[in-house]
This record gives C-alpha cells, structure tokens and sequence, in this order.
C-alpha cells in the first residue's frame, strides 16, 4: 500500500505537529453562536483556567505524549508541570486547593483531554476520585495531614474500587477489612487501578467483615502486604499505569479508615462527581481531533486541491462540528444542575453514555479524514481513536450507564436477569 503526498511524510508530520500546537483552538460556541448557552461558554471566571490548562498541555505536554504513548510508560517529570497550574482537588475548599468551580473542574478534563487523555485520566483518579474521596469523608485532622501534599502532587493517590470480578457490579465487591486491636486488616484484590503502581496514597474500599457495609481506608505504598503490578498490553490509555493490586494481611490503622463512609450510596456521591469529569474528558478529545482535522485538510492537497475542498470532507468535518456543540451543552446543562445540587445518578449516566457515543463517532469521521495518516500516532488522530475506547468503557460502560439512566426512567431495575432466566442458565 502506498500512500502518494506532494509532501515528504516527514514535512506532513512536522507541519501537523507545529499547526496542532500552534494554532487558535476551536471554539464551539464561536461557531455557533445562536446556541445561547454556549454563546457565553465558558463564563469569565473558567476563562482563564481553560487558558492557562490549554497552553501547559499544547506546549509543554502535547510534543512528548507520542513517544510515551508507544512506550506505555509514565512521563514523571511533567507532575511538576501539572503541579504548577493549581488544579488538583478541583472544587475542593482549603487545605491548598483551589476551590474551583464544577464547570472549571470540568474545562481542566476537557482541556487536558484535548492533547492527552492519559494525562487528564491521571489527574482526573488523583484529583475528583482519591482527593475528594478524603475530602467528603475524611476526617478533619485527615484533611490537615492528606490533602495540602496532594494538592501539589508531592504525593499522588489512586483509587481502589474495581475488583477482577466485580467491575460493573462494584457494591459486590469482596476485599474484606476485619478489626484487630488498633485498626483493620485487608485482603483482597483489586484491578484496572489507574495509578496503582507509583500511588503513594491508595485509597481502598473493603466490605467490613462485622456489618458487611463498605468502608473506605487509606492505604501506604509501602504498606506490608501491598503489591500492585502493571496491566501490560493495552490498547487505549497507554499512559496511565493501570494496576492489579494484591492486599494480604494488609494493616491499616484506626486513624486511616474514612469514618464517613459507611456504604455504596455514600460511594456514589464520588462516583457521579468523577462520572461528570470524565463525561467531559470525550469534549476534549473531540475538540482535539476537529482542530487536527480541520487543520490537516487544509494544508494537504489531492487531485490538485487541498482536500478541504471535496464535499464529502467538508460534510464530515461540519458532523464532527455538530457533535462537539451538543456535546459541550449536554456537558454544560450537567454542570449546571450539579451546581444546584439537583443533578442525579441518571442525570450524568445519561450524559456520560450519549457523549462518549458522539465522541466515538467523531474521532471515528475524524480517522477516515486522515486517510492513510489517520493510523499514525504522530498525528494524535490515532491515538485519539484508541482511547477513546476506554472512556466509553470506564465510570460505567455504555450500557450499564443506559440502565442507570433506565431505572430512574421507568422505576425498574434491570441489572440482573430475572429469576426464571437464572434458573434456566444453570440447567
């Protein structure tokens, strides 16, 4: 197969890298400006934020992430870099955050998104999952001792809730925590860990083995009877170290259990926090491709035009567009009743699962655009399209995210099958 160019392969890389990196972004909201909501996106005070989160990611970050990408290794010294714009604990007050809004917590994961969603995943599990998990039912004096070194990245936390068993179905979960005088032991397992392997705080979630409720501990790296060990070969969010975690006779003290979690639905209030973040992370990465493809077509010329002139690119490229305006309102809209405190489980599930479809068809036009490059991690497209996968997979599959979404519709809960079809699967 040959792929014919008046351009060296080599000039069309380097000119996409230097267009992508260099050019004003899309602005949806610019496009379309009788969309009234967006017309105005995003409001002063998230203005900045997104620009100086923007500038970071496209010239300190944008230029390395292929090579890490292909490697599937961790870039460490770019967490000073994220440590410097301030962002870490999101919405979190005090303790050295800086108290953001919910729709400036949301225009960092898209803003991160946009060049790398490795990078904004490992913020996102540090920040709007380990951080505000001590944030919302930690204690004060575990506030004073944890937060103020997470919010600038001098320690770094994951989050442990997904078991090789129990993924979609996290509240069966079997990691038990038994007290002994002074405190708990862990045993248990737990996967697809973002950060488990560097975490220096990794925050676990046990079944108590007297109430049988779960409860949340705080767990040292270096803790006796903690290993976590890579997930290798994996296709999407190759960046993000993804972990198996092994807890044997684990010891946690008193004074690192959560008191203020004491089941699944306390759980919740975490999870469809994080589920609105990463609803945003699919934003960016469509943004990111647009800009790519806008770019691209213009500057690559076929049959004597630049293929921004064929019809059936330019109908691709205005698709790609529509979906990145409904998107950001749906995205937006969430914010908004979250920040009224009238955002439920149904709400952002919804969300979630209808923007990453869109974002999957997007970056899916996006990679026809492209052509033969379209498969080229140099021009982000490719990448894009790998790790998108796994957005519309984790914080609740596709359809796990339908049925939520389903039950507060209809009042029917239809995760398990019904007990005749149970019944009928065992014969």
């Amino acid at each position: 197969m040959t792929i014919c160019s008046s351009k060296s392969q080599e000039d069309i890389k380097e000119s996409a890298r230097s267009s992508y990196f260099n050019l004003p972004a899309l602005d949806a909201s610019l496009a379309f400006p009788q969309a009234t909501p967006a017309s105005k996106f995003p409001p002063c005070e998230e203005l900045a934020v997104r620009n100086k989160v923007r500038e970071c990611m496209e010239k300190e970050i944008a230029p390395i992430m292929p090579k890490y990408w292909e490697k599937a290794e961790f870039p460490f010294h770019v967490i000073p870099k994220f440590a410097a714009l301030c962002i870490a604990g999101g919405t979190i007050k005090g303790y050295g955050c800086p108290g953001l809004s919910i729709t400036g917590t949301a225009i960092c994961a898209a803003e991160t998104a946009r060049v790398d969603v490795s990078c904004s995943t490992f913020i996102l599990v540090h920040s709007c999952l380990g951080m505000l998990t001590i944030a919302l039912f930690g204690s004060e004096a575990q506030k004073q001792k944890y937060l103020p070194s997470l919010a600038q990245f001098n320690t770094v936390s994951c989050f442990g809730l997904t078991e090789p068993e129990h993924g979609s179905d996290a509240s069966t979960l079997e990691t038990t925590a038994s007290q002994v005088p002074g405190g708990y032991i862990l045993n248990g397992q737990k996967r697809w860990i973002g950060n488990a392997t560097f975490a220096n705080l990794l925050i676990i979630f046990a079944r108590n083995a007297t109430t049988n409720q779960i409860n949340g501990y705080i767990v040292k790296k270096d803790a006796p009877g903690l290993t976590a060990t890579k997930i290798e070969n994996k296709i999407a969010l190759r960046i993000v170290q993804n972990g198996d975690i092994l807890l044997k006779k684990v010891f946690v003290p008193d004074e690192d259990r959560l008191p203020g979690l004491n089941s699944f639905q306390d759980l919740n209030k975490v999870l469809a926090v994080s589920r609105l973040m990463v609803a945003w992370q699919p934003i960016g990465v469509s943004m990111g491709v647009y800009d790519m493809c806008h770019r691209y077509l213009k500057e690559r010329t076929q049959f004597g035009a630049p293929l921004a002139a064929f019809q059936i690119n330019q109908q691709k490229l205005v698709q790609m567009l529509g979906n990145i305006q409904a998107m950001m309102l749906v995205g937006w809209r969430l914010c908004k009743l979250c920040d009224k405190g009238k955002m439920t489980m149904g709400h952002v599930s919804l969300g979630k699962s209808w923007i990453t479809a869109r974002a999957r068809e997007t970056v899916a036009l996006g990679r026809e655009l492209l052509g033969g490059n379209g498969i080229l991690s140099d021009f982000l497209v490719a990448k894009a399209f790998c790790d998108v996968e796994a957005i519309y997979s984790y914080e609740g599959t596709y359809d796990i995210n339908s049925l939520v979404t389903g039950r507060e519709v209809t009042g029917f809960a239809c995760f398990k099958p019904g007990a005749e079809q149970t019944k009928r699967s065992r014969l």
